[in-house]
């Protein structure tokens, strides 16, 4: 049984599938997970002139039922880990009996619940300055968010950008003290503390800016960009399993070192439900290539 469609997920489904061990897929929400929001990809290995992240995730998907996966459309609402074999139920009251379990069912990013902000989503709003950074290449683009995570976006933005725009909502950053200090003494990132967007302003060809408020002096700015990045946090997708499989105080499943195997033997996990750090669809079908070979190695040792 493997729960989730991302890329760890078909990448599961691959394999498994590949080995006769009879995977049975269910979609989820977001058939596809996050990739399908992304319009265009360059940096995954293969795809040299680009691809959609709806074509790649179909490209996956059938390659995933090439070999035998059963992929049906629904989501989980229950699983019965306390044995095996385990049963988890569908939406439609479908009971599924599996040995095993993959669990793939990814992270979603944070946003700041703006109804701008969800219609420029792919037309210079993102959640992933990896992703699509590159696109805003000598362009100005902000980046709101104080962690770590925050950080790291707008070191890697400063590389490609004509100049970047940390939005924080305080006075302080929540960020490592190196990681501060690298934003700091970055001549191409500029601080707006104490600010918070109110808006995300474009048209038709995209982003072309951002309502600000200053929380201290109530004062209202726009400064033009081309691109907005969301770095305040994501969310695994992990709740359905609380009562069994151990998590992070965020969410995420913890697999043993070297391994995707949860603290419930028989059941794996992989991808961006496992993942706080990469998050990158390229390291998620990597995790998902090793879920499909250690539930192929605990069935061979499990008879």
């Amino acid at each position: 049984m493997i729960i989730g469609s991302g890329p760890a997920g078909y990448t599961a489904a691959i394999y498994t599938a590949r080995a006769n061990l009879s995977p049975v897929l269910y979609e989820g929400l977001q058939p596809g997970g996050q990739l399908t929001t992304t319009s265009e990809i360059e940096n995954f290995p293969g795809y040299p002139d680009g691809v959609s992240g709806f074509d790649m995730m179909e490209d996956l998907k059938r390659q995933a039922q090439k070999f035998g996966t059963d992929v049906r459309a629904g989501t989980i609402t229950k699983v019965d880990f306390s044995k095996r074999p385990f049963k988890i139920t569908a939406d439609d009251n479908t009971e599924i009996i599996a040995e095993t379990v993959i669990i793939a069912t990814g992270a979603v990013a944070k946003y700041l619940g703006l109804k701008s902000e969800k219609q420029f989503i792919g037309m210079g709003v993102s959640a992933c300055a990896t992703c699509d950074g590159f696109f805003y290449k000598g362009k100005d683009v902000a980046v709101a968010g104080g962690g770590d995570t925050a950080c790291e976006e707008a070191s890697y933005l400063a590389g490609i950008a004509n100049k970047v725009y940390m939005i924080v909502r305080r006075d302080i950053f929540r960020a490592s003290k190196s990681m501060q200090k690298r934003v700091m003494n970055n001549p191409k990132i500029e601080i707006l503390w104490n600010h918070n967007t109110l808006e995300v302003l474009g048209d038709q060809s995209g982003v072309t800016g951002i309502k600000l408020l200053n929380n201290k002096t109530n004062e209202e700015k726009i400064i033009n960009i081309h691109g907005f990045f969301l770095a305040v946090g994501h969310t695994p997708n992990s709740k359905i399993f609380k009562d069994f499989i151990d998590t992070d105080e965020t969410g995420y499943i913890i697999t043993k070192q070297g391994s995707t195997q949860t603290n419930i033997l028989g059941v794996f996990a992989c991808g961006d439900v496992q993942d706080p750090i990469y998050r990158q669809a390229v390291t998620a079908v990597g995790t998902g290539c090793m879920a499909a070979k250690d539930v192929e190695s605990f069935l061979a040792e499990n008879e």
